[in-house]
């Protein structure tokens, strides 16, 4: 990566940061009596073009349609200004696994091409010019066929994979992992490659995505060798106590193992295995979004670009919870409960 490339998306970065909405523009936004209201509050913030061009009438949907082109626009201008970054690039296929993710699951679900177009937006795939690739998929009669379009297409053949492993046992969460994999062994590669300033915030992406997998995998019953398969292994360290975790006999026991690590604090307190699943997931989720917010301290670094990326991404999510909040008429207090925001 060119030195003045890096400076230049760093400084970039820095100024984006410095437009990231406050925890009061949230709760501002999530006191909207309805859509419309919302649709007025968001043309107020840094969000005001991006959403320009949702039509009425509003649905949540369409907010976060919107939301995510302007997400895909932001994370490609940055990479553009950093210049060649694998790691950049490896994070930009998040959005074009996410589509063929939405779509095959479309057709598992046996859901008509409209409804399934409904859920995508194709900014991301315009600009790297791949549409093709994914609009061929959305096309096809059937899962088999979708599968069988994206037979030449880089991630071809784990998603060949992840299909059939569906097929065994028919559990479409394991089909959603097996996507997620796709991305972090991208991700992995693309570290291998340089990139170390930023390795603390990819590190910790690898470990969420490779612990929650062991942990899911034990709740869905799927046999150890598989959870083994889904897991992507990058120091012995790792390897030794994600094979502790998956031979744990409960949930709760693979979560202790968790007791000698740096994430010793995010280990649930709960005894539902539901409940104690989403709560480590939220917990890890702020941790990575707070690892994200440090990584300002270190300036001109790929870490920055990528700290301003998760941030945005982040940010995004939360305004497409407050669309549907909004929408479904949920309670403020409840929204903001669930949003991942700054610690004031």
């Amino acid at each position: 990566m060119g030195g003045s490339k890096n400076v230049f998306a760093a400084v970039k970065s820095y100024s984006k940061r410095g437009k990231l909405l406050k925890n009061a523009d949230f709760q501002t936004l999530a006191e909207s009596r309805d859509l419309d209201e919302l649709m007025t509050r968001i043309k107020n913030t840094t969000y005001g073009e991006s959403i320009s061009n949702v039509q009425k009438p509003y649905t949540s949907l369409g907010i976060e349609n919107a939301l995510r082109g302007h997400l895909a626009d932001v994370h490609y201008s940055i990479s553009k200004t950093a210049g060649e970054s694998k790691i950049l690039d490896a994070y930009f296929s998040k959005f074009i696994i996410s589509n063929l993710k939405q779509i095959l699951k479309g057709k598992i679900l046996k859901k008509s091409q409209e409804d399934i177009e409904a859920h995508i937006n194709f900014r991301a795939e315009e600009l790297i010019k791949q549409r093709d690739v994914v609009v061929k998929a959305l096309v096809a009669e059937d899962l088999e066929e979708a599968v069988a379009s994206l037979n030449q297409a880089e991630f071809g053949e784990e998603i060949a994979k992840a299909a059939a492993l569906y097929e065994e046992k028919k559990n479409i969460q394991i089909f959603d992992t097996y996507f997620d994999k796709i991305l972090f062994t991208r991700l992995v590669k693309a570290l291998k490659s340089g990139g170390l300033d930023a390795g603390k915030l990819i590190g910790m992406d690898i470990d969420f995505y490779n612990i929650l997998s062991v942990i899911r995998g034990k709740f869905w019953g799927i046999d150890d060798e598989q959870i083994q398969d889904l897991i992507i292994v990058q120091c012995p360290v790792a390897k030794d106590l994600l094979t502790r975790m998956i031979s744990a006999s409960t949930i709760k026991d693979a979560f202790s193992e968790l007791s000698n690590t740096k994430y010793k604090n995010l280990i649930p307190q709960v005894e539902n295995e539901l409940d104690a699943i989403s709560e480590f997931e939220r917990a890890f989720e702020l941790s990575i979004y707070q690892a994200s917010l440090n990584s300002f301290t270190k300036m001109f670094s790929l870490a920055t670009t990528i700290g301003i990326i998760k941030l945005t991404a982040y940010e995004v999510r939360n305004l497409a919870a407050i669309a549907y909040a909004v929408e479904q008429k949920i309670p403020t207090e409840t929204t903001m409960s669930k949003l991942i925001l700054m610690t004031e």
